[in-house]
């Protein structure tokens, strides 16, 4: 018999052997990751460099805030929140610009995208990623004044302190209606398109803000709002927001 017939042969047998071969039974056992599992030296000797390169990156100090802040100190708009909302547009909106020679109007963005407070004491790259630990980014969203007027309504409803650039002034009657809607101290435009910063998670219909939807224009900035953030922290020696009249609801 030749070696090719032998090959031959073998590759029958494997066919034949595949073929009859079947599975009957997998099994598998859970294995908890925690303290009882076993460090490797190795393993550890390999990444404590990085980490060690990583915490001193995120611990790095950029700013610093006289007190704590957090979502839960307003009821339509916080000190945070409108931090976080002035931050967007001011960074935003030179980049906006220079790629459209346009202006962005305002910027709104959802109370629920808050994940942290920001404490008393020193500001590092850390705070800033614990009060925006997602990967969300920056998009500029042109609608029409009658969508804008949508997002107030919507607003109005909501009762919830969903943060908005001090260039919009919304102000609910005591019946949590709107009562006056102005953006740059101008009533809101039906027949103007508007320039509205948010991120794409509200863009995509998160927290229920479909009026962003038709528009006559998408602009992805590639701009995350974590760093947003950390290079408006940066300019500043001291973070020192505020509760202000952007967003109130008349008593009277």
């Amino acid at each position: 018999m030749t070696i090719k017939h032998i090959l031959k042969l073998c590759l029958l047998l494997l066919i034949f052997s595949c073929a009859s071969t079947h599975i009957s039974k997998i099994e598998g056992k859970r294995i908890d990751i925690n303290d009882s599992l076993a460090t490797s030296q190795k393993i550890e000797d390999f990444i404590s460099p990085y980490r060690t390169h990583i915490n001193k990156n995120m611990d790095s100090i950029i700013s610093y805030a006289p007190k704590t802040y957090s979502k839960m100190d307003g009821d339509l708009n916080t000190a945070i929140g409108n931090l976080m909302a002035d931050a967007v547009f001011s960074e935003s909106n030179p980049v906006f610009n220079k790629r459209t020679q346009k202006n962005i109007d305002f910027t709104l963005l959802n109370h629920g995208g808050i994940r942290s407070i920001i404490s008393k004491g020193d500001v590092t790259i850390r705070s800033a990623f614990g009060v925006m630990p997602f990967e969300n980014s920056v998009v500029v969203v042109a609608i029409k004044g009658t969508q804008v007027n949508e997002m107030m309504e919507y607003l109005s409803k909501a009762k919830r302190a969903h943060p908005i650039s001090h260039q919009l002034q919304l102000t609910l009657d005591k019946n949590s209606a709107v009562s006056s809607a102005k953006v740059h101290g101008e009533p809101i435009d039906v027949n103007r398109t508007y320039y509205i910063a948010t991120n794409d998670y509200l863009y995509n219909g998160g927290d229920g803000m479909t009026f962003f939807h038709p528009n006559e224009g998408k602009y992805v900035l590639n701009y995350k709002i974590r760093d947003v953030l950390i290079d408006n922290f940066k300019k500043k020696d001291t973070l020192n927001p505020k509760i202000d009249q952007r967003f109130i609801k008349l008593e009277d």
